[in-house]
């Protein structure tokens, strides 16, 4: 007989015989238990293989640490139309207010503001009330004599009024947000029937845009050059700097995952029932925050909460740094403490902040100041090799630009926006961590990572005095005026 056109070889009479041998079929048997064995392990592999996340695109070391400020640098001097500022025997008195980083910047304000109007400034009062609740005096925080030395031919300050002036009657003044160098010359009337003028708050008081170049350039040299943290705070804040960079380049991640944040924005995404509705209480029983009834969800979709630990461990990931970075956490007491951090750490094992840098004899020294804490975090992130910030706050924005005025050094902007959308795909199991989600996050990043460019004026549509607010903050980013190509000034 004809055998079948492609028949299996074991259908023929010679393997026939080997299956009727006892010892032939007990090894057939044994070696088909065996395949099932190997093609049950094998299935076990890929679908644990298909769990784990795939390891991100590889990414060199200058694409992670590298900055680029192609040729620019800062350039404060004055032009020669500026002229040193004489002693006046009008007064200013100014109380701060905010946060170290809001009290900082608004002081420079201040300090234009008093070469404007031809005002002696006397040293600001600091913010005792706002959130922080912190009782710091200027010299407990600022290097007093360097701050008068430095601006000596720009603005005349002194300490405190003088003793004839103590008791003398003031005038009290509000002055108009994001006011141009007109608004002050019509401002310096009021020193015609007062010695003194008393300023209740000192943020935001002179615009982004418009001012003469000179006024520009001097809440420069204030913010980056005269107003110097005290020896107390710039010793440990270099000492803690120094112990971070014996392990090699660092990360300062400014997490914005506290309590008041969270409250203030509305942002409960992730948090339980019983978190949530405690931020909410929160909320309405502060009443300087104006709004109250938020919708968490659309707050998240439009980019207007921070990244949680968990999120933050994603994308740092995604972007290429390994496990093994050094991270510095800048913030205040994250909410949650260590159920969310956990999350974060289990991405970055290398996690520290300034309480495991610092011994406790060393932290004592700040013990219930919070600016003076906080102090120490901007010192160790303006040193940074990359900074991170996780919503753009108040510190976010006074750190990006001083590190764009010291060279451009490298800080990453998440796209908040954009990552929510990448963030719920993985939730869904859409997208899994690995290569494609790596390609995908560097690339909405690409060019957010503080290289030069000028400042964004308003946003389109905004109208009238409400689009000063839309405008980018000057001490976000003091190009032009500060920054300047080499060889030009």
């Amino acid at each position: 007989m004809a055998k079948p056109r492609g028949a299996p070889k074991l259908l023929y009479p010679r393997h026939r015989r080997l299956l009727r041998s006892p010892i032939s079929r007990c090894a057939c048997l044994f070696l088909a238990f065996a395949a099932l064995l190997l093609v049950s392990s094998l299935h076990q592999v890929v679908r644990v293989d298909l769990l784990r996340p795939d390891p991100p695109h590889q990414v060199s070391n200058d694409q992670l640490w590298a900055s680029n400020g192609y040729g620019y640098h800062a350039c404060v001097t004055p032009t020669s139309r500026y002229k040193v500022q004489g002693k006046s025997d009008s007064y200013m008195t100014v109380r701060s207010n905010g946060g170290l980083n809001q009290m900082r910047t608004g002081i420079c304000d201040m300090v234009a503001v008093a070469r404007l109007v031809n005002a002696t400034l006397v040293i600001p009062q600091l913010d005792k009330r706002s959130f922080w609740q912190d009782t710091s005096t200027f010299k407990d925080i600022f290097d007093e004599p360097h701050f008068i030395k430095a601006l000596e031919g720009d603005v005349h300050i002194v300490s405190d009024l003088p003793g004839s002036l103590q008791s003398a009657p003031r005038a009290r003044k509000h002055f108009t947000s994001w006011s141009g160098a007109s608004y002050y010359e019509e401002v310096k009337e009021l020193w015609k029937n007062q010695k003194v003028v008393h300023i209740p708050k000192s943020d935001s008081r002179l615009a982004n845009n418009g001012l003469p170049i000179d006024i520009q350039r001097l809440r420069c040299r204030c913010l980056y050059q005269a107003l110097r943290f005290s020896d107390l705070i710039e010793d440990l804040g270099k000492k803690l700097v120094e112990r971070l960079r014996s392990h090699g380049k660092y990360i300062a991640l400014h997490l914005r995952y506290e309590k008041d944040m969270l409250a203030f924005t509305g942002c409960t995404y992730g948090l339980s029932d019983l978190e949530a509705n405690e931020l909410r209480i929160m909320r309405e029983r502060t009443s300087h925050w104006k709004l109250k009834d938020i919708n968490s969800t659309e707050q998240r979709y439009e980019g207007n909460c921070p990244l949680t630990p968990n999120e933050v461990g994603i994308f740092l990931r995604a972007m290429g740094y390994p496990e093994s970075t050094w991270i510095y956490l800048a913030a205040g007491e994250i909410y949650g403490g260590e159920k969310y951090i956990s999350k974060l750490r289990s991405y970055f094992p290398n996690l520290v902040s300034k309480d495991m840098l610092a011994t406790e004899e060393e932290l004592a020294k700040f013990s219930n100041h919070a600016s003076q804490v906080a102090a120490l975090d901007y010192i160790i992130a303006v040193e940074s090799d990359v900074f991170i910030p996780s919503h753009s706050g108040n510190m976010a924005k006074a750190v990006e630009g001083h590190r764009r005025f010291l060279g451009h050094r490298k800080t990453i902007t998440p796209d908040r926006k954009g990552l929510v959308e990448l963030f719920d795909l993985l939730e869904k199991g859409d997208l899994t961590e690995g290569p494609k989600l790596s390609a995908l996050v560097t690339d909405m990043h690409k060019y957010r990572q503080g290289t030069p460019r000028k400042r964004y004026g308003s946003l389109p549509g905004s109208k009238g005095r409400a689009r000063l607010r839309t405008e980018e903050s000057f001490y976000e980013n003091p190009f032009p005026e500060c920054i300047c190509l080499t060889g030009r000034s």
